[in-house]
């Protein structure tokens, strides 16, 4: 009997992302947001005044996905659409003090989580981790 292959790459890389998810889901449940919502609210807060089709691209999610999203946010008060001063037809997306306040408030358990998953790590091979993910990030971008 020989032992079974390890998992591809891929795999784990999927499984990572699920459980980070799920575990992410449960975490922001209580605010009733969503972690794909969290997550554009987190590219907002790192780049104020995007375009929907920008936030789409920087969320992994489809622009049809991002217009029901950018909509729930909005309606929810935690973010708000305005003319783009350089452009008549497009509009900006930006945080507001509410979306801020709630980034605030997860900000801790959300650190929490990231240093849960690096448990082992140390801090060097945590550098590394964000280098290599954020390269091959890049080389399928």
């Amino acid at each position: 009997m020989t032992d079974a292959a390890p998992p591809s790459l891929l795999y784990s890389v999927k499984q990572v992302e699920l459980a980070t998810r799920a575990r992410l889901d449960e975490l922001l449940r209580p605010s009733g947001v969503t972690a794909l919502q969290y997550t554009a609210l987190t590219v907002l807060e790192r780049r104020d005044g995007m375009s929907s089709a920008e936030l789409a691209r920087n969320s992994f999610v489809t622009p049809q996905s991002m217009s029901d999203l950018v909509g729930a946010l909005e309606r929810r008060g935690l973010i708000a659409r305005s003319p783009d001063p350089a452009s008549r037809r497009r509009h900006v997306i930006s945080l507001t003090d509410d979306g801020r306040a709630l980034l605030a408030l997860h900000a801790p358990a959300v650190q929490h989580l990231e240093d849960e998953m690096l448990t082992g790590f140390t801090a060097r091979e945590r550098a590394a981790f964000r280098d290599l993910l954020n390269r091959a990030r890049a080389a399928l971008g």
